[in-house]
Parts: C-alpha cells; structure tokens; sequence
C-alpha cells in the first residue's frame, strides 16, 4: 500500500490525456515547485542588481514625492530602522521588476496544461504582454497618478500645516498603487486569450460596457487609497480606456465565428 493513496493517481479529466497529460498528482505538484523555486532564484538575482542600483532606484520613486512637496518641506523617517527596510523592499521589488519576464514564462509553463493545444503557441506573446502590461501600468501610476495625488496633498499646506510625510507611508501608498495598476493594465491581455479560446466576444464586451463601467467606478472606490472623488477618477479613467481597447482587441483577434450565446441573443 502506497504511504501517500493518490501518489499513483493519475488525472485524466479532458481530452485522450487528460488535462494535465498522464502524470500523477505529485508529479504536478513537483512540476509546480520547481517552477516557484526557479522564479525566487530570479528573483534573488535581480534583488542583488537592485541593490548594486539601490541609490538610482530610491532616487528614481521617491522622485514624484520630492517635486510635489512644498519648498522646505521633506521626506522623514521616525523609526531608527524605517529608511534602512525602505531601502530592502525597493531592491527586492526590483528584483521582481527585473526578473517579469521570467517569472511570467514560468507562470505561463505552469499554466500551459489549462490551456488547449491550438493556443499553447501563445507562449512569447504571454510573457510578453503581461510583461509589457506590467511596465505600462506602474508607468501610468509613478508618471501620471501617483505625481498628481501627491500634489493634491501638498495643496493643503499652510503656514499653520507643515506638508511633511513620513517615510514609510509614502511608500506603502506608492507601492500599492503600482500593484493595483500593474494589475489592472493585464486586462486586454486577458481578453486577448479569452477572445482567441472564443470565451468572449467584441460584442458581448460592448453589450456589457454599462454594467462593466459601474463595475469599474466601484472596483476604483475600494482600491483607491483615498475617499475623494477626483483620486478615484484617476484609477478608473485608465479602467475604462483599456476596456474600450480590449472591445478592440477582442474584435480584431477574436474568433470569426461567434460563440453560441450570441447567435442564440441574435435569434
């Protein structure tokens, strides 16, 4: 009797080999250590490049905050180890940034078995997009929207209110931003391989634009870090934009052939 009862258990749920081809539960789960164990170690690399970097790189995202502020105003810290794990947490996610594409190819070998065989050919345009998508998306927010709330708090400054933000929030603040857009900015990659599976269509997009854009405005009120009206706007414009780009996307790259729910609409 085997010390583990499914050790031997081989998953065959879709096609002739099954979904994840003839190996057993804990050939996959291997499979799936290997690939987490693979994408740390590049991770590990690129942390020691950004700490060779770690100067140009704080530099570089506390730049936003420093030009909002207001003349004699100034980043602080209160804790005696505060800047020092600033400075841990920027190297490692740089090395997060630079290894994307890597952790994105082994994302995309790890899920390869999900997907069906006519769109396992999409290997380079995955890591790619989502590479991309992920660079454009904490571009928008250290170029555009997080310089933007950064001087709407700086407006508040007076004689009486010393703008002067301390270490740590201002990089927690930043970093979830970067995240939440990072994210965000994955949908027309998304809807690219949905629309070529013949999952979606141009036309059920643009049909749900409505309920999509009430959506998109509520999804802004919970990430935004702020309560204002105008900070939400800020993460929901680049919302709806990149829906509208994924109808595009959906209509060029999409199956010909409509799925079945809309020739049954169109009846």
């Amino acid at each position: 009797m085997a010390l583990v009862p499914f050790a031997q258990r081989k998953i065959t749920v879709v096609g002739d080999e099954g979904l994840f081809g003839n190996i057993s539960v804990l050939e996959h789960l291997e499979a799936f250590r290997k690939r987490i164990v693979r994408a740390l170690l590049a991770i590990a690399v690129g942390a020691l490049v950004g700490f060779v970097l770690i100067d140009r790189i704080v530099a570089f995202v506390l730049g936003p905050t420093r030009r909002a502020l207001p003349v004699g105003a100034r980043l602080i810290y209160t804790q005696p180890g505060e800047a020092f794990g600033l400075y841990v947490q920027i190297a490692l996610i740089a090395g997060v940034v630079f290894a994307m594409p890597f952790i994105m190819y082994q994302l995309w070998r790890l899920i390869a078995p999900l997907v069906p065989p006519s769109a396992r050919r999409f290997a380079i345009p995955f890591v790619g997009f989502t590479t991309v998508g992920f660079v454009a998306g904490a571009a928008f927010t250290h170029y555009i929207a997080f310089p933007y709330m950064m001087a709407f708090f700086a407006t508040f400054n007076t004689p009486d209110l010393i703008f002067m933000p301390r270490l740590e929030d201002v990089f927690d603040l930043y970093t979830k931003m970067v995240l939440g857009m990072a994210v965000v900015f994955q949908m027309p990659t998304v809807v690219f391989f949905l629309s070529k599976m013949g999952l979606i269509t141009a036309r059920f997009l643009w049909r749900s634009f409505r309920y999509a854009f009430l959506l998109i405005f509520v999804a802004a009120a919970v990430i935004t870090p702020t309560g204002d009206m105008v900070t939400q706007t800020i993460f929901a414009a680049p919302m709806v934009a990149l829906y509208l780009l994924s109808i595009a996307i959906a209509w060029v790259f999409g199956r010909v052939t409509p799925i079945q729910d809309d020739a049954d609409v169109d009846t």
